[in-house]
C-alpha cells in the first residue's frame, strides 16, 4: 500500500488558465480522502493528475517514496473508478473486470480467482454472465469498482462515482464504499460536489475553492471550526446562516455584543475574551450561526433567555425527523432554523426564537475569515 504526497502543485492551460495552485497534500497510507467543491475548482484536475491523465505543469507528486510525475499512468499502480463507469458494452461482466488483468498477462486461473472473489465483495457473483445493457445503475457502478479491486492497486482514485445513481442507491452505496474501504484498507482518494458523502465516508476533507485548497481536516472538525465563510457555507446542510452586524461593548462593563436589527447578543466571556475580537469593537461583521442552534422549544427560550430574539415565519417545510423554519428577523435578515419536528410555529405569525450563542462564529466582513468559534 502507499502513501501519496502532492508538493507545490499547479496545473495551467494555455492562455494563462491556472486550474489547481500550489496544491500542498500529504494523503496517510490506508486513508480515505474526499476533494470537495463546487464544479470548477480544481478537485477532478487534480485527482486527474494523480492518475497521470493530466500532466502536471509545476511541482512533485509521490505514491509512496517514489515520484512519478513522468510516470505512464499504467506504471503507477493505481486503479481509477470513472463517473460514467466506462464499461465496455460488448463484454459481460467478468469480461469487463478481467480485461486489465488479460493486459497484463496474468494466468488464466488466477484471472478466475480474483474477478470471483471482488465479485462476491462487492455482491456481484450471479451478474458475472451478464452485459453492462442489463444491469441497473448501482450494479455498473459496482462492476467498475469490481475491475479496480482485482488489480489490487495501491491507490484507489474515485471521480464523483455516485453521482449518476438516484438518492437512495447514493446512500446505499456511500455505506458499501465505506465498507470496502475498511476491508480493502488501502488508500483511497474521492473527488465529490456532494458534501453529505463527504461527511460520511471521508477520513479527512480538503474543500477546494478556485484551485485553492481552504481546508483540510476531519468532518467533524470542518463542521464545527470552519477557517472562512465558504468552508462554514459549504459544509452542512441546510447551509450556516450569515448575518450582517456589528460588535459593541458596553461603557463601562466587559460585556461585548453582536448587534444586528435592533437586536443585542451578548457574547459568552471565551468568546469576548478573544484577543482578535477585541480589533473588531464597533465595526460591522459577520456572524454564522448553523439551524440547529436556533430554537422555539419553551425550555430553549427559558435557558437561552439572553440570546432570545423575534422573527417572522415565511414558510415552514416538514421534514419528517425536523420541521425547517425560513425566518425573517432584524433588518430583513434570512435565517433557517432546524427544529422538532411537533413545532406548533406557523407560517404567517412571528414567534420567539433562541440563538445559542455558544456555538455562534464571527467573520471579518472583507477578508471572510473566521475572528472567533
Amino acid at each position: 500500500m502507499a502513501s501519496v504526497s502532492l508538493k507545490h502543485i499547479y496545473k495551467k492551460y494555455p492562455g494563462g488558465v491556472t486550474a489547481v495552485s500550489d496544491f500542498c497534500l500529504e494523503i496517510k497510507d490506508k486513508e480515505f480522502i474526499i476533494l470537495v467543491g463546487p464544479s470548477g475548482c480544481g478537485k477532478s484536475t487534480t485527482l486527474r493528475m494523480i492518475a497521470g491523465l493530466e500532466e502536471i505543469s509545476e511541482g512533485e507528486l509521490f505514491i509512496g517514496d517514489k515520484i512519478v510525475n513522468d510516470v505512464a499512468p499504467k506504471d503507477r499502480d493505481i486503479a481509477m473508478v470513472f463517473q460514467n463507469y466506462a464499461l465496455y458494452p460488448h463484454m459481460t461482466v467478468f469480461e469487463n473486470m478481467a480485461f486489465g488483468l488479460k493486459l497484463r498477462k496474468v494466468p488464466k486461473e488466477e484471472i478466475k480467482r480474483k474477478v470471483e472473489e471482488a465479485a462476491r465483495v462487492l455482491d456481484i457473483a450471479h451478474l458475472l454472465d451478464r452485459r453492462p445493457a442489463a444491469l441497473s445503475g448501482g450494479q455498473r457502478q459496482r462492476v467498475a469498482l469490481g475491475r479496480a479491486i482485482v488489480r489490487q492497486p495501491k491507490v484507489f482514485l474515485l471521480d464523483e462515482p455516485l453521482s449518476n445513481l438516484d438518492a437512495k442507491l447514493r446512500t446505499q452505496m456511500r455505506t458499501e464504499l465505506t465498507k470496502l474501504h475498511t476491508r480493502l484498507a488501502t488508500t483511497f482518494i474521492y473527488v465529490t460536489h456532494d458534501q453529505v458523502e463527504a461527511m460520511t465516508m471521508a477520513t479527512r476533507i480538503v474543500v477546494m475553492k478556485d484551485g485553492l485548497i481552504q481546508q483540510v481536516d476531519s468532518p467533524q472538525r470542518l463542521y464545527d471550526y470552519p477557517v472562512n465563510m465558504f468552508v462554514a457555507g459549504f459544509i452542512g446542510t441546510p447551509q450556516m446562516n450569515f448575518i450582517n452586524g456589528t460588535i459593541e461593548k458596553e461603557k463601562n462593563s466587559s460585556d461585548i455584543y453582536f448587534c444586528f436589527g435592533g437586536n443585542k447578543l451578548l457574547l459568552p466571556a471565551e468568546k469576548a475574551e478573544n484577543e482578535e475580537l477585541q480589533n473588531y469593537i464597533g465595526k460591522e461583521v459577520i456572524a454564522g450561526i448553523r439551524p440547529e442552534c436556533i430554537h422555539d422549544e419553551p425550555m430553549y427560550l427559558e435557558s437561552l433567555s439572553n440570546w432570545v430574539i423575534t422573527a417572522h415565519v415565511d414558510v415552514t417545510e416538514l421534514m419528517g425527523s425536523c420541521i425547517y423554519l425560513y425566518l425573517v428577523a432584524g433588518d430583513e435578515q434570512n435565517l433557517i432554523a432546524n427544529v422538532n419536528a411537533h413545532s406548533s410555529s406557523a407560517v404567517g405569525t412571528d414567534i420567539k426564537v433562541a440563538l445559542d450563542v455558544n456555538r455562534l462564529h464571527i467573520f471579518d466582513k472583507d477578508t471572510e475569515k473566521c475572528i472567533v468559534h
